[in-house]
């Protein structure tokens, strides 16, 4: 990552900032606007946002688009990407300063891994934060991923609309609603499914002995953290062929339930990601340091998972210094300061461990300077 620029986005009239490779640590008061930055670093990565639903929010108040570019280099070769976006339509992407079709046709162009405090929602929040988890994952290390979910969510969305439909006419009084296209949805449903079931159980096989490895790193030798997929429709095969054959027989035996209720019932859509410590969940039972370790643990693994497949991503920690006690604080720097760069965002430079010393920027006054 070379260079990113902002115009309008969140409180950013606007803003250059030259990153250089190793460890750079933006210093600045809460609300100065360091988290934005990083923040549009995530949405070139994963076309979202860490800390929002929707992209409102991202557009400077009483501007209208919000413009992306960033600088990335790939062995050698400056790859620009630029991003626009425009809440209520479609946001328009460059790639090398050519438009693309749509605009995740920029995934892969910058992996990158970022750890904040709301990622303590991976270990505490709904099923929806860890499939999302391994989704962002499946796509960095797989771009094609991108649209495999798209289809799926695209089949999904119809799905429930007929369901919907039907389930409100019967409803007000107004009969049954003609639902023969349902097995068509179920074959697409089922095919969409079959792969991005079989992505996410070969990810969870290969992220397994990353996350063990980091808990114990980060824990001090406290280990024991291990994950495991697990699906409404029990125990998963590996084929694609028979993930396909089993996901389609299960929407046929949940049609009933399905047609009663107006929403589709089975599918990757409603499974979760098993996150232990031992013997017990870690969801009811980690204490709030633990549930920090395990969080942190996941993009560590996720991290090392990348680094594995020969993938060099960016490592972004956001304001996470501040959450951790001196222990945890000179375990996660001896972790990460290998990282052929690194992005750190704290409140207060005492914060960062001397070991991550490296370039500094000053946030003031809506500006990023060098410090």
């Amino acid at each position: 990552m070379r260079t990113l620029e902002l115009v309008d986005f969140r409180s950013y009239p606007r803003a250059v900032v030259e990153f250089e490779t190793g460890p750079s640590v933006l210093v600045g008061p809460n609300g100065v606007g360091k988290t934005n930055l990083v923040e549009a670093l995530g949405y070139v990565a994963t076309l979202g946002s860490h800390r929002v639903a929707t992209d409102a929010p991202l557009v400077r108040a009483g501007a209208t688009t919000a413009v992306i570019r960033a600088a990335i280099v790939h062995e050698e070769r400056e790859l620009m990407v630029e991003l626009s976006i425009e809440p209520g339509k479609a946001n328009k992407a460059r790639l090398g300063r050519a438009p693309v079709t749509r605009a995740r046709d920029v995934l892969g162009a910058l992996r990158l891994v970022l750890f904040a405090p709301e990622d303590l929602a991976l270990v505490r929040g709904d099923p929806a934060e860890r499939r999302r988890y391994l989704d962002e994952l499946l796509v960095a290390r797989q771009p094609r991923f991108a649209g495999v979910r798209a289809d799926y969510e695209r089949v999904l969305k119809q799905r429930n609309a007929l369901l919907r439909t039907a389930y409100l006419a019967r409803k007000v009084g107004a009969g049954n609603r003609d639902l023969s296209t349902l097995d068509v949805w179920d074959t697409h449903l089922a095919g969409h499914g079959a792969v991005l079931l079989q992505g996410r159980l070969e990810l969870c096989a290969a992220l397994a002995p990353h996350v063990a490895k980091a808990y114990d790193a980060v824990a001090a030798g406290r280990g024991g953290a291990a994950i495991a997929y697990r699906s409404g429709l029990g125990e998963l095969p590996s084929g694609r062929d028979e993930l396909r054959e089993l996901l389609h027989r299960a929407l046929g035996e949940a049609r009933a339930s399905e047609v009663d209720r107006g929403v589709t019932l089975v599918g990757p859509h409603r499974d979760d990601v098993v996150l232990t410590l031992g013997p017990l969940p870690v969801k009811g039972y980690a204490s709030h340091g633990e549930s920090w370790s395990y969080a942190l643990a996941l993009r560590l693994a996720a991290y090392d998972l990348l680094r594995a497949d020969g993938i060099e991503p960016v490592l972004v920690l956001d304001d996470v210094f501040a959450e951790l006690d001196d222990g945890r604080r000179d375990r996660l720097a001896e972790l990460v300061g290998g990282a052929s760069q690194l992005l750190v965002t704290c409140a207060v430079p005492s914060d960062v461990p001397a070991g991550l010393d490296g370039a500094r920027y000053v946030l003031a006054d809506g500006e990023v300077r060098r410090g």
